[in-house]
């Protein structure tokens, strides 16, 4: 799954140590979601949706995998 997160974050300036702090979780995790290499909880995505004040679908890009 794409995210968003890495371009929503610098648009508006924030830098990943703040933006762990506010959602209660480390830098290496906002690292790793920007990265591509951890997809978030449920209720993560639902925090950083909140945080953004955007929905889910806007930050995190789901692609249908091919059979």
């Amino acid at each position: 799954m794409k995210n968003r997160l890495e371009e929503l974050r610098k648009m508006r300036g924030i830098r990943q140590e703040v933006l762990a702090a506010d959602l209660d979780v480390s830098r290496q995790t906002i690292g790793s979601l920007e990265n591509g290499r951890y997809n978030p909880s449920i209720l993560l995505a639902f925090k950083i949706a909140r945080y953004f004040a955007m929905p889910i679908e806007e930050i995190f890009l789901y692609e249908e995998e091919e059979p």
